[in-house]
């Protein structure tokens, strides 16, 4: 199983012209049927999508409904587990909660790549490693 961070589904929605090879290349990867997700992805994908400031937002409306959609995939819920996991590898590696947290919700899906383009690719982190699909993007 492939976990994919918020980026990826920012991208699938994205109508900057800019962004259009990414926006096909997270459009491709949600295509798949080996996706994983947590709430925490879910939660920033919807403030971040319908974030005023935001260049494209989306409605309430849009994003509950790509939510929806989305929950066809597994998603790994916030847990007391996830969040002990998650602090030891935050110290353990010197890296945000938050991205620690994307981690070891992968983890507990029983994933072993994380799709993201926030943490470093090809980093393992104790058997989940990190893929950047938009290295090569333009």
């Amino acid at each position: 199983m492939r976990f994919v961070d918020t980026n990826v589904l920012l991208y699938a929605i994205s109508r900057d012209p800019g962004e259009a090879a990414k926006a096909t290349q997270a459009n491709e990867i949600l295509a798949g049927r080996d996706i994983g997700l947590s709430v925490q992805v879910l939660q920033e994908f919807y403030v971040q999508s319908t974030r005023v400031s935001r260049p494209d937002p989306i409605s309430h409306e849009q994003a509950a409904g790509l939510i929806e959609a989305w929950r066809r995939f597994p998603v790994q819920e916030t847990t007391v587990e996830v969040m002990v996991a998650a602090l030891a590898t935050s110290r353990r590696f010197g890296i945000s909660y938050w991205d620690a947290a994307i981690i070891e919700a992968c983890r507990s899906l029983g994933g072993a790549v994380v799709i993201s383009e926030d943490l470093d690719t090809g980093t393992d982190y104790d058997g989940i490693r990190v893929e950047n699909p938009f290295m090569v993007a333009t």
